[in-house]
């Protein structure tokens, strides 16, 4: 898929998304209890360092395919910032442990300047943290090595063993709702006065790494001016290689070791 594929999201499907983020009825509450959930996942592996290194190298694969599936939008000025904040910031190799520390340090001071609707934003972006680190662990075990060492026909194979499709379907649907949402919310003065309220007090706190991650997420999607052709282009292509899977595909799309950046991909196909 190209940028001729680009299409926008229907405004009932739009709303839809919007309904994701009214329907939490205690945004601090949900983000305490996401918080609660990561942490678990954070403290597990820092007691198990074989885990711990076979986790990274399943990240660093999965980053590496997220790289090779969206190059094309890497490459496109106005989607560039917003792919690498989902890379890098929402899912990748990194050790967000720190962050996700910081940002459970500084809830109070979120409650108090923040909007409810970016709270509930937050609650979900947490989720995602803690529900792709669970679905890594759950291929993990289905691998035929437990050090994270895998093809490509392996990783289909060990993805349909575990059998957990509802969860993978939650996991596009997070990153359409967290993206559909940022692009709303950096609409408006307010909140962006909001954030930037928050700087200072981060800052002498020593948590200008949660602050980082706020302000470049708010930025990737202020400079596309309009995601929705963005977020469809996500939806789409992650339900193709998900539903590729499902049915029985063993080469949906190629390895990404073998990726280099000057590359193209397709709709999650080969390249």
């Amino acid at each position: 898929m190209g940028k001729r594929d680009l299409g926008s999201i229907p405004g009932a499907t739009a709303k839809a998304f919007m309904t994701e983020i009214e329907s939490v009825p205690d945004p601090s509450a949900a983000l305490v209890r996401e918080l609660s959930r990561v942490q678990r996942l954070h403290a597990e592996r820092i007691g198990n360092p074989i885990l711990a290194g076979s986790l990274e190298r399943v990240a660093h694969w999965q980053a590496r395919r997220l790289r090779m599936t969206y190059a094309d939008l890497a490459a496109d000025p106005r989607y560039g910032a917003a792919v690498a904040f989902f890379q890098n910031d929402l899912y990748g190799p990194g050790d967000f442990s720190r962050r996700d520390a910081d940002l459970a340090r500084v809830v109070p001071l979120m409650v108090k300047v923040l909007p409810e609707r970016v709270i509930a934003t937050v609650a979900l972006a947490t989720e995602l943290n803690a529900l792709s680190q669970e679905l890594d662990r759950a291929l993990l075990t289905r691998l035929p090595r437990a050090d994270g060492h895998f093809n490509v026909p392996e990783y289909c194979k060990a993805y349909r063993r575990a059998g957990n499709f509802p969860m993978r379907r939650r996991q596009i649907k997070l990153i359409v709702d967290i993206g559909t949402a940022l692009d709303a919310h950096v609409g408006k003065p307010l909140i962006r006065t909001a954030l930037a309220m928050m700087r200072q007090p981060a800052r002498l706190a020593g948590m200008s790494g949660l602050q980082d991650f706020l302000e470049r997420g708010f930025a990737a999607f202020r400079a596309m001016h309009g995601a929705k052709e963005f977020l469809r282009t996500v939806d789409t292509r992650e339900t193709e290689i998900m539903e590729a899977i499902i049915g029985g595909a063993t080469d949906p799309i190629a390895d990404p070791l073998l990726f280099r950046v000057s590359s193209q991909s397709g709709a999650g196909g080969k390249i």
